[in-house]
């Protein structure tokens, strides 16, 4: 496969760009909710991230969207801070999806996901409250156990791939697999059991 002809600097640029794109859709969705009083926290992989980094830097994934977890009785408050602050709301594929502009990508957007609730049916455990958050300053944070939960919860491959990031700076260790109900810690045993995957 032929690739067009780039400049290394122009490449490096659009991965920064892409990197601080995210950082910035973060905290002003963050700021808007805080601003409108929605209680809310940060999930999914720019949680990862957070705590990753706490640990090791240079062990940080980057990831493209925004998850928040809000109440759903907060929805209406939560659209019309985020709007607000200049995202357009689209519902896609059974989404509720803050763009950046009415031409961006899904992909490229805020995503919320509604505490106290299963996500899918059949799925071991509901989304945790958004109370089980921490502050740190810029936005709050879903706390450790419960985004270990929603992770071991969703089960997909990014999912498993962030646990075991997690597994990998010592944020998470055998013990934790005794604190878990019994699907999540069979669950969290294999990935301790294979962590390369």
């Amino acid at each position: 496969m032929a690739f067009p002809a780039h400049d290394g600097e122009v490449v490096l640029d659009r991965m920064v760009n892409a990197v601080e794109m995210v950082r910035q859709r973060l905290v002003r969705a963050s700021g808007a909710l805080q601003s409108g009083g929605v209680a809310y926290a940060v999930v999914g992989g720019n949680a990862v991230a957070a705590w990753v980094a706490m640990i090791d830097e240079a062990a940080v994934r980057n990831t493209q969207d925004v998850d928040i977890l809000i109440r759903r009785s907060d929805f209406a408050a939560a659209k019309h801070a985020l709007e607000a602050a200049g995202f357009v709301y689209q519902k896609a594929v059974g989404l509720d999806l803050f763009l950046d502009a009415p031409t961006s990508s899904p992909r490229n957007a805020v995503h919320l996901v509604f505490a106290d609730e299963i996500v899918k049916p059949g799925e071991p455990a509901a989304n945790p409250g958004v109370d089980e958050s921490t502050d740190l300053g810029a936005f709050r944070v879903i706390n450790l156990d419960a985004l270990v939960r929603i992770k071991l919860t969703a089960h997909r491959d990014k999912d498993r791939t962030h646990v075991r990031d997690l597994i990998a700076v010592g944020l998470i260790d055998r013990s934790w697999v005794g604190r878990l109900p019994p699907p999540l810690a069979i669950r969290l045993q294999s990935l301790l059991d294979t962590p390369s995957g």
